[in-house]
C-alpha cells in the first residue's frame, strides 16, 4: 500500500480493557507493514468511536481510508452497522467523507474470514489448551 492510504482498524468494543488492548496491538502490528497512518476505532462501548476514528486522519493527507474490521465473519455489524457508521454503501462497501475540506474515499474491507493463517492460529490455540 502507499503513504496516502490510511487503515482504520475496527474493533467491536467491550467493557473489558483487554479488548481495546488487543485492537491497539493489532493496529501496531499492521503499522509495521503499512507505510501510511494506522488508527483504531470501535463500534460501541470503547473510544474512539468510528466518526472520531475517521477524524483522526485529519492532517495526514490520506486520499483513501480502508476500514478494516477485526471480525471473523460477516454479521449485522459488518453488513449493516459499520457501513452505516462510515456512510458506506453496503453493497459496494465504498463511500466518501470530507476530511480537511477534501473528499476522501472510504473502502470497507471484508472480515478476516477463513484462511490458512486463521486455521493455523486456531489449531495452535487448541494445542496450547492441552498443555
Amino acid at each position: 500500500m502507499v503513504d496516502d492510504v490510511g487503515i482504520l482498524v475496527l474493533g467491536h468494543g467491550s467493557t473489558k480493557p483487554y479488548n481495546r488492548e488487543m485492537v491497539e496491538k493489532c493496529a501496531e502490528l499492521i503499522g509495521k507493514s503499512h507505510t501510511g497512518p494506522v488508527r483504531i476505532a470501535f463500534l460501541n462501548m470503547d473510544e474512539p468511536n468510528i466518526a472520531t476514528g475517521l477524524e483522526s486522519f485529519s492532517g495526514t493527507n490520506v486520499k483513501t481510508i480502508v476500514a478494516l474490521p477485526i471480525f471473523l465473519a460477516h454479521g449485522v455489524h459488518t453488513l449493516e452497522d459499520i457501513p452505516n457508521e462510515l456512510s458506506v454503501d453496503p453493497s459496494s462497501r465504498k463511500g466518501k467523507c470530507k476530511l480537511n475540506g477534501n473528499e476522501v474515499e472510504i473502502r470497507c474491507a471484508e472480515p478476516l474470514g477463513v484462511d490458512e493463517c486463521i486455521a493455523s492460529l486456531a489449531y495452535r490455540r487448541a494445542t496450547e489448551a492441552l498443555k
